[in-house]
């Protein structure tokens, strides 16, 4: 994970349906949220959303060694609207899953019945404020990167902190949103790639608000720890996301970058950690 220093699939006929996806978080109030802390999932996990679907895996590194430092949610906001959250807490640091829990359960608290879009804007910036004030105050040691996107129809606005990745990939590869952005050869072979100057728990924090973005249908949006961009390359990823069923994109995405982090392969990027992603895609 993160030091903190100062933040094969085989395509399918896209006529095919998304794999049966469990019910949305929100069929009942106290399932609002479907939090995961410290997860260590089987298998990636299909969830319905009001309008699309997603599907969540997250893994430690070491099933016997190290907790996941990673956290993720998904969370309904009003009636129809959903929040997708990936953090990433750092490892450089003694409570980077503590960083991480806190950041996820402010916005999963953050939402009552009868939000709508303006307020989950503001919901969402005044939850991450909330979040990295507690993390000052009661975790000085501790800090978390964060991807968050808010989506509300067709439409998403993505919110980031620090070095986890948002994208968002059409189905004949064209990337349409990547918020990070670097020369990927350089970036992935660096020493000081794990390295981060922005994070949730520092006093400077920065939030990056980007612009509300469109979604086609069958676009692909990505929201991921580095986990897996620290080993695989960008046009892989694009190439397994963009089409077939998600879930299955998921976990081949998830069953490369276990295996890039196991072996270096020299040319091939590798570098163990905790994983974590959520994959969207809206309905047709």
């Amino acid at each position: 994970m993160n030091e903190l220093s100062e933040p094969e699939l085989e395509s399918k006929p896209e006529s095919k349906p998304e794999p049966k996806a469990k019910p949305a978080p929100g069929s009942e109030p106290e399932q609002r949220a479907r939090v995961f802390l410290e997860g260590d999932l089987p298998a990636p996990e299909v969830h319905a959303l009001p309008n699309g679907v997603a599907v969540v895996y997250t893994i430690p590194r070491n099933r016997e060694e190290a907790e996941n430092q990673d956290a993720a949610a998904i969370i309904l906001v009003g009636a129809s609207d959903t929040l997708l959250v990936v953090a990433d807490g750092m490892g450089g640091t003694r409570r980077g899953a503590e960083a991480a829990a806190t950041v996820v359960k402010h916005l999963a608290e953050a939402f009552t019945e009868g939000d709508d879009g303006i307020r989950m804007r503001t919901a969402i910036l005044d939850a991450i404020e909330a979040a990295n004030a507690h993390i000052l105050d009661s975790i000085p040691d501790g800090g978390t990167t964060l991807a968050a996107v808010g989506v509300s129809g067709a439409t998403i606005r993505p919110y980031h902190i620090g070095d986890s990745t948002i994208l968002v990939t059409g189905q004949r590869r064209k990337l349409k949103l990547n918020t990070v952005s670097h020369d990927e050869d350089e970036a992935l072979h660096h020493a000081s790639r794990h390295i981060v100057s922005n994070a949730v728990g520092l006093g400077n924090m920065r939030i990056e608000l980007g612009a509300p973005l469109e979604l086609a249908p069958r676009d692909t949006l990505l929201l991921a720890s580095d986990g897996l961009t620290d080993n695989l390359f960008l046009e892989e990823i694009i190439e397994i996301l963009r089409k077939g069923p998600l879930d299955k994109a998921v976990a081949s995405l998830a069953a490369l970058a276990r295996e890039r982090m196991s072996a270096s392969h020299g040319e091939t990027p590798a570098k163990p950690d905790d994983l974590t992603m959520i994959a969207y895609r809206r309905h047709v």
